[in-house]
């Protein structure tokens, strides 16, 4: 955990450090964050080829990022939901559904603006 007294450069670094641990994590134990992270390898060049203007560009990378920003939070709350129980719980599955439902959205928004500018 950081230090409270960090400031400046040195809470950014911390900050830094934290985030990098966060995503190694999200890569070694989630394999539906490691099938993102390879989309984007491939949809971000992509997106920066296909779009047209920057906005359109800006459109394709951002939402191509999103999925995998979306599958860090619900790995998260599982995480969370996890460590306070295994046992089965309404509130629980509830929690993990609607990660579950973020994720699923990031992804159809992605295909809508991707379907969008490709073919508007």
């Amino acid at each position: 955990m950081a230090d409270i007294g960090n400031k400046g450069l040195k809470r950014i670094l911390k900050a830094s450090q934290f985030s990098w641990q966060g995503i190694r994590a999200a890569y070694r134990h989630e394999e539906a964050f490691r099938q993102e992270a390879w989309l984007c390898i491939v949809l971000i060049p992509l997106g920066l080829y296909l779009g047209e203007t920057g906005v359109e560009k800006a459109l394709l990378v951002a939402t191509a990022l999103l999925i995998p920003i979306v599958e860090i939070l619900n790995s998260a709350l599982e995480a969370v939901v996890d460590r306070v129980g295994l046992e089965q719980h309404e509130l629980s599955g509830r929690a993990k559904d609607m990660g579950s439902a973020a994720v699923a959205l990031s992804i159809a928004l992605m295909s809508a603006v991707w379907f969008l500018v490709i073919l508007g």
